[in-house]
């Protein structure tokens, strides 16, 4: 049973039911469809590829951790059982083909990353649509997500409109959209828009994107105890790989869960540097219990949203503790711009040229003018509203005011819509 939640968010083929009680039938009389074997799916990865290097070893500790989650916790439907094991094999065909990739093209370990803006704050604080404002900028190199999603071989800058997966890619978002119909009102996504470094990330099996998706909360302990330095040694060997035959000025990049990991990007990129966006945290956490809950319901029937509300106020509570105390060495406090989603969303041009001057960059005429063009063509709900309470997901305003109170005092957001 699924309380108080907007029934109108949680909805899903009548299709994907009836497979789905087939499967659990089928199931109970003791057939199998899927086992997330590790040795398995790395065989059938390497007989997919005809590749049998995965690169560093680092990754099997974390992917263990995932699969014995898979199996025994996330409580996952057929089709829910079917999407994970495909897409851990999708991530494993990747990282065949990228080391691959590396020896045949032994030119992408010159490249250098210089000085890349992280994009990070809390989720749900208008960070998709800033990044998509800089991604107007030809000037700015994105990661795109049909270029995450499909990374090899390396794009090609000069024939971008032909390569055949983005094409590829849209299916793939097609049928996700198919399990998840409602996940565009709160996530709108498109093959050749920019996409957040979980993707990346996911190559290492050191991801938030996992938790997002699934019950899984052994791995999620896993994660918040790990060394997540081996995984940004790897994202910035990834954009590497991104930009050797299709480069930009500089990179700008995305994830909420890069706050939980400022240390190892710092030790990754030094000359890094930050846009912090700030919202409401009643919002914030009501609207990202809400993600979850339909990201999740698409592949479990079990989904507890006041679990979920927890689990949001609990982790986020505790990494925006860590980033205050980071931010309070001044030391690195200079890197950071701050950014008020109510500003953002308000005049997001002026809010844009506020930022480009902050950063040290001009914003050229033709820039800001893609940028009107995209705000355009791509206004806020257009695919619906979205509609939440913290209620529905077991928490009360108040609660969710002191968890955050310090952090609400120190950018000024006690009052912040």
């Amino acid at each position: 049973m699924i309380p108080m939640v907007d029934r109108s968010l949680l909805r899903r083929p009548w299709l994907i039911d009836v497979a789905n009680r087939m499967g659990a039938w089928l199931e109970s009389a003791g057939m199998s469809f899927v086992t997330f074997d590790e040795e398995d799916l790395c065989r059938r990865a390497c007989a997919e590829t005809g590749l049998e290097d995965f690169g560093e070893e680092s990754f099997r500790e974390p992917l263990r951790v995932l699969l014995e989650a898979y199996r025994t916790e996330a409580r996952l439907t057929l089709i829910g059982k079917l999407a994970a094991w495909h897409d851990t094999l999708r991530l494993l065909t990747n990282r065949l083909r990228l080391f691959d990739d590396r020896k045949r093209f032994p030119a992408i370990g010159a490249e250098t990353v210089r000085a890349p803006v992280f994009i990070v704050g809390l989720p749900r604080t208008g960070s998709t649509l800033l990044h998509n404002l800089f991604a107007q900028d030809p000037v700015n190199r994105v990661p795109r997500t049909w270029e995450v999603m499909l990374p090899s071989p390396p794009p090609d800058a000069s024939r971008r409109g032909e390569d055949p997966r983005v094409e590829q890619t849209r299916v793939l978002l097609r049928r996700f959209e198919f399990l998840a119909p409602t996940f565009k009102v709160i996530h709108p996504m498109q093959a050749d828009w920019p996409t957040e470094c979980v993707g990346i990330l996911s190559h290492t099996f050191v991801s938030s994107q996992f938790q997002s998706t699934y019950h899984i909360p052994s791995y999620q302990r896993w994660l918040t105890t790990g060394d997540l330095r081996g995984a940004y040694e790897f994202h910035r060997w990834f954009l590497q790989h991104l930009q050797w035959r299709s480069p930009g000025e500089r990179w700008v990049l995305k994830a909420p869960s890069h706050l939980f990991a400022l240390d190892a990007v710092l030790a990754v990129y030094p000359d890094a540097r930050f846009i912090h966006t700030h919202r409401d945290p009643r919002t914030v956490i009501g609207s990202t219990a809400s993600l979850d809950t339909v990201l999740r319901y698409a592949f479990s029937n079990t989904v507890d949203p006041h679990r979920i509300g927890r689990e949001a106020l609990d982790q986020w509570g505790v990494i925006i503790d860590r980033v205050l105390a980071l931010r309070e060495e001044l030391v690195w406090e200079h890197r950071f711009v701050d950014l008020r989603y109510d500003e953002l969303v308000r005049t997001p041009i002026a809010a844009m040229e506020t930022l480009y001057a902050r950063l040290g960059w001009a914003l050229s005429s033709m820039a800001r003018q893609s940028m009107e063009r995209y705000l355009s063509a791509y206004p806020k709900d257009r695919h619906g509203t979205h509609r939440y309470t913290l209620a529905q997901f077991g928490l009360k305003e108040s609660e969710v005011q002191a968890r955050f109170r310090r952090y609400c005092q120190r950018f000024g957001l006690e009052t912040a819509a």
